[in-house]
């Protein structure tokens, strides 16, 4: 198309343009050149045919014509090389005009069906039309008001001018200044001379910081040793504390039931006591009546040896009072059975009391010495909470040096494994990894066009890693959210190779979960562990998505909207906190919540099909989650921010076929990811400016790229010997990524009054 636009021919400078989208330009010999070519495999840049031009021809000999003959040879035949290149690529874009000419007259065909269609569109457009003069005379009545606001605005206008000027002059006042300090520069060249003898001594200064940072790596190896040391006895001293902890229950339970036992027998102590007491009392009652009864007998004897005296009674009397003895002697007998029984019942009675006392006392000393054994284990509990907490306070800081040493971005690399999708011809591995100890896990290689390039990041992930593993290599940077710093995560890589699957995960699975609820799993369990240390954290969620360079609100409950560019604008506060305006932000109590918004957002993200992918992502996805927390003992509060962002993947028109809205969306897409480039390139070069406002996806991601923000880019790679292109192209663009260096992460914290006194924690 652009060939067809200036003729079919075009200057090789804009032929570089068109190669590679206007960036980085790098002239490819593609499949399309001739296999006779010399130039089959080499491959220019824009600065290499510069170079090539303003070559200037040196010889060790200038009086030797031979010399000179062969490197003019030699420049000759680069430049036929690189001749031939422009023929057939001059060649290649004839070709492409007389295609885009065939899609022209298509395209005509195309406008003349949608003319009609314009046409019976219109007169839908006039009866719209009628409605909107309606609205326009609503709207009139509003200008009204906005005429009022804007007198009111142009007041302030003035007052902005006022300060204009003052700026103006104080701009004047630095001018002088400026000159001055232009004097100033004049002495401060005459004091260089002396400071080239410093130079020297501050090359011996180099050579023995060379030796101090060779200790300094060598006492890194220690720390990171110490901290797996920590984390060993970390969870040696929780499952000591869970031990400890189900023990003191289980003593306490033990406790409780000798005091219930103890209660118990103190009852039966006094229902035996009571016991005793009636039955000494029925005891007494009983010789009481046996006293009377044997006083009854022997009055009866008295009386029956009278009768006998008296020999002039009757045998009847005799008879009945033999029988009055007879029953009497029984009732006798009867009351000492039950006498004796009494005794017998009053030594049990005895005998259990005393049991009673001895088992209370056996009792009472068993408490006193769980009690010491509670308060023994109390002790060894509150110092091995004290200990972790002092190992949580070292890991934090080790774990914070060690992220400031390696650098503030970091690059983790991930392959996915090979899908039936993909081209059956994998004979010869398109990706490997190395062997050797300082390749292994950092290193990877990719063959394209038969040659091998190698790269090295901070971590590599074969195509058999879990989604666990990759996430136990985040799981400390998500950790220091809490601890109040800003941490973005962020996936890059071409279409279908996996983004998604690391951020998201597959919906139903548990053990393909991905980074984003892993994250939110592993924060909450930490607040909940943190509230043992009086840790209070509230949380905030919002979700958005980047589509057409366009914010769009995925948990906005009105999804209709028509002026979405302008409702949503992103500002940066002086802190280097990102705010959008109008967007929903969701207050969560605990992951279940985060993951309902997560599938509502899931469902209203833009999402489409090409021929590289089934469901390809059209839009860019940012999660936040704004943490802040508060101690209650210190009064420390941190205010910490985790970003996790799913981009939108890179395609080729050629390969994906993308018309109509795709093709928007592709273009869009392609753009963003440029500026994006273009960030990161100038972020490597340490320019003066950093194009951020290009896009609304760098704008947005301006505090993680160039500000106090923990940056991690996972680039996911496609090891399909078709995507070797695009893969070697997301490859060297991570390892521009992994050379950025940006400002030292800030940790949000600040003190509050705790008990009228302010506390410094």
């Amino acid at each position: 198309m652009v060939g067809a636009a200036n003729g079919g021919r075009m200057p090789p400078r804009q032929i570089f343009s068109v190669v590679n989208g206007g960036q980085d330009p790098v002239i490819r010999v593609g499949p399309t050149s001739n296999a006779g070519s010399d130039c089959g495999a080499i491959e220019f840049t824009r600065e290499d045919v510069e170079s090539l031009l303003h070559e200037k021809i040196r010889t060790k000999n200038k009086f030797s014509l031979k010399e000179k003959c062969d490197s003019m040879m030699e420049y000759i035949k680069r430049l036929r090389i690189c001749i031939k290149w422009f023929q057939e690529l001059e060649e290649n874009l004839l070709l492409e005009q007389e295609k885009n000419g065939k899609m022209l007259e298509s395209a005509i065909n195309r406008c003349n069906d949608m003319e009609l269609l314009m046409s019976e569109k219109e007169e839908e457009l006039n009866s719209v039309i009628m409605e909107l003069r309606r609205n326009y005379t609503a709207l009139q009545e509003k200008f009204a008001k906005e005429e009022s606001d804007k007198s009111a605005a142009m007041e302030t206008l003035t007052k902005e001018k006022e300060a204009r000027l003052s700026a103006e002059r104080l701009q004047t006042s630095i001018k002088e200044e400026l000159e001055r300090a232009q004097r100033e520069s004049k002495s401060a060249n005459q004091k260089i001379l002396s400071l080239n003898d410093m130079y020297k001594r501050l090359q011996e200064y180099n050579t023995s910081l060379q030796q101090y940072n060779s200790k300094l790596q060598s006492e890194l190896n220690q720390t990171n040793e110490i901290l797996k040391n920590v984390e060993k006895e970390k969870v040696a001293m929780l499952e000591n504390v869970s031990n400890l902890r189900g023990h003191c229950t289980s003593l306490q339970d033990q406790l409780n039931a000798t005091k219930e036992n103890t209660n118990e027998t103190l009852k039966q102590k006094d229902e035996l006591a009571s016991e005793v007491g009636h039955l000494r009392m029925d005891l007494q009652q009983v010789r009481d009546d046996r006293d009377r009864q044997l006083s009854k007998v022997e009055d009866l004897s008295k009386e029956v040896s009278k009768y006998k005296e008296w020999s002039g009674k009757s045998s009847d009397e005799i008879e009945n009072l033999t029988s009055s003895l007879l029953s009497s002697q029984a009732i006798c007998s009867s009351q000492s059975d039950q006498i004796k029984k009494l005794q017998q019942k009053l030594t049990a009675t005895e005998s259990k009391l005393e049991m009673s006392d001895v088992s209370a006392f056996e009792i009472r000393t068993g408490y006193e010495e769980q009690k010491k054994i509670n308060s023994d284990l109390q002790l060894r509990l509150a110092e091995a909470e004290s200990k972790h907490y002092e190992g949580e306070l070292l890991r934090k800081k080790l774990h914070n040096t060690i992220l400031e040493l390696k650098g503030n971005i970091r690059v983790f690399c991930r392959v996915r494994p090979l899908l039936c999708d993909d081209d059956g011809d994998n004979e010869t591995k398109t990706v490997s990894f190395p062997t050797t100890t300082e390749g292994l896990g950092r290193g990877v290689e990719l063959l394209q066009n038969g040659k091998k390039h190698s790269f090295s990041f901070d971590n590599v992930f074969v195509p058999e890693s879990t989604q666990e593993e990759v996430f136990e290599e985040v799981s400390q940077l998500v950790q220091s959210a809490l601890d109040g710093y800003k941490v973005c995560i962020f996936a890059y890589g071409q279409t279908g190779s996996g983004k998604t699957h690391t951020m998201m995960g597959t919906p139903g699975n548990h053990d393909e979960k991905g980074l984003i609820p892993r994250s939110l799993e592993q924060i909450f369990e930490s607040r909940e562990t943190l509230q043992n240390q009086e840790w209070k954290y509230e949380m905030q969620v919002s979700m958005l998505e980047i589509y057409n360079d366009t914010i769009r609100d995925l948990l906005s409950t009105n999804r209709n909207c028509s002026n979405e560019s302008g409702k949503y604008a992103i500002k940066h506060d002086p802190n280097g906190n990102t705010h959008v305006s109008d967007l929903t932000i969701v207050d969560v109590r605990s992951s279940r919540e985060v993951s309902f918004l997560l599938n509502r957002a899931a469902q209203a993200r833009s999402v489409g099909k090409t021929q590289m992918n089934e469901q390809s992502s059209r839009s860019h996805f940012v999660f936040t989650l704004r943490i802040s927390g508060v101690n209650e003992n210190t009064g420390q509060q941190v205010k910490g921010v985790l970003n996790l962002i799913d981009l939108a993947g890179s395609e080729r028109l050629s390969k994906s076929e993308s018309t109509g809205v795709r093709l928007t969306e592709t273009q869009y897409i392609n753009k963003s990811l440029s500026c994006l480039s273009t960030v990161i390139f100038a972020l490597a070069k340490k320019e003066e400016h950093v194009p951020f406002r290009n896009s609304k996806l760098t704008y947005l991601l301006q505090p993680c790229l160039g500000g106090d923000s923990k940056t991690l880019m996972v680039v996911n790679v496609s090891p399909a010997a078709s995507s070797a292109n695009e893969s070697l192209c997301s490859l060297r663009f991570a390892a521009r990524v992994n050379a950025c260096e940006i400002g030292t992460p800030r940790r949000q914290t600040s003190f509050r009054q705790v008990d009228g006194r302010l506390s410094y924690g």
